[in-house]
């Protein structure tokens, strides 16, 4: 396979071009012109960013990005699915509160927010994985689906179970209804706090296949029956129902690579990572640690795999910022900066499988703008 073409600019400005401009300047010269945006719905995937949490992306960007598609004739909106954990952004109602929070409206972004798996995070489309090993019909978002063209506008950083998060982080779990991020972290079979619950019952009434039963103000489910649905999650007003957590970071990895191709096959899609703000962990976290390296610039591609690669390399090749994560851990000899943050973690688990799945090429010529 011919290496893919990634696009590249810096962060340096001059008093005729902001950075909101460079990146539009950036994707025109990636190519996202070739795509047909006339009267599209286009779903431009992003990550709004756990309130208390400071590294994720700035709505100026995001707002770039929708100016562009309107310029093709496209219909811009913003959306994500909800989390699987608690925290601000569990249910559409507070997720897009947490999203207006942090700046994106309709009036700073010139788009619309829409959470893509609906209220409680139940609102999905079962897609099937071509050549998936792990998954063969991927649960994601119904307004996702119902896009007509896929953009990923991603906030490239360390990430503490899958090594890093880039594009296919933001599509792949990004995109999985609450039902499909619990598949991808687990075997899909959620568990109850005894110490949290308090016997309401609403997870039973909730539950379609009897798998759930209160026994002295206690909850409890029959593995036997759950189907993983995670609808008993979202209704919980105690956070008393919670996810397992027991895939390996590579099962993980391979998961999210095959949840990625789900959603991005059979319809123009387009990609873009903006290497600013690294920090260490996951824009889910409710705060964010100091950056591991320099700020470096953004990337621009129509191939995932070949993307997230140039923006690890890219990231490898900083200096590391002494007062940081990394710098704590430069002791550690083995694996590259986002090993040695994360140590547990193998990132090119899940590029290998992505490229075994034909979602893309580990190959790139990178050509700077």
């Amino acid at each position: 396979m011919a290496p893919s073409k990634v696009y590249f600019t810096d962060l340096r400005t001059h008093n005729s071009i902001s950075l909101p401009e460079k990146l539009k300047k950036l994707i025109r010269k990636a190519g996202i012109a070739d795509i047909d945006f006339d009267k599209k719905f286009a779903a431009i995937k992003i990550h709004f960013g756990e309130p208390g949490n400071l590294a994720y992306l700035r709505p100026n960007y995001a707002k770039a990005v929708a100016d562009v598609v309107k310029e093709l004739g496209g219909k811009p909106f913003l959306t994500d699915c909800n989390t699987l954990y608690v925290g601000g952004r569990k249910n559409a109602l507070d997720h897009m509160e947490s999203a207006y929070e942090n700046g994106f409206s309709p009036f700073s972004t010139g788009c619309h927010v829409i959470i893509a798996d609906g209220l409680k995070g139940t609102d999905e489309e079962l897609v099937p994985v071509e050549g998936g090993e792990y998954v063969k019909e991927a649960k994601i978002g119904k307004a996702i689906m119902d896009a007509d063209i896929f953009i990923s506008l991603a906030h490239f950083k360390g990430h503490e179970g899958t090594g890093f998060g880039g594009t296919l982080k933001n599509i792949g779990m990004g995109c999985g209804s609450r039902a499909g991020k619990m598949e991808q972290h687990s075997s899909g079979k959620p568990h109850v706090s005894q110490k949290r619950c308090v016997g309401c019952k609403l997870c039973t009434k909730i539950c379609a296949h009897s798998a759930i039963t209160v026994t002295d103000k206690k909850a409890s489910i029959d593995h036997n029956k759950c189907v993983g649905c995670g609808r008993c999650i979202g209704v919980c007003h105690q956070d008393a129902v919670l996810p397992a957590s027991d895939e390996s970071n590579d099962i993980l990895n391979r998961k999210i690579a095959e949840y990625s191709k789900a959603v991005v096959s059979g319809r123009p899609a387009f990609y873009i990572n903006m290497v600013i703000d690294v920090s260490p962990y996951c824009d889910c976290h409710g705060e964010n640690d100091a950056a591991i390296v320099p700020d470096v610039g953004f990337f621009a591609s129509f191939d995932p795999v070949a993307l997230d690669v140039a923006c690890a390399d890219a990231v490898n090749k900083q200096p590391i910022i002494a007062n940081s994560l990394l710098g704590d851990h430069q002791h550690i000899h083995e694996g590259d900066y986002f090993h040695k943050v994360s140590p547990e973690t193998n990132w090119m688990s899940g590029i290998e499988h992505a490229e075994k799945i034909g979602l893309g090429t580990r190959e790139y010529e990178l050509i700077t703008v």
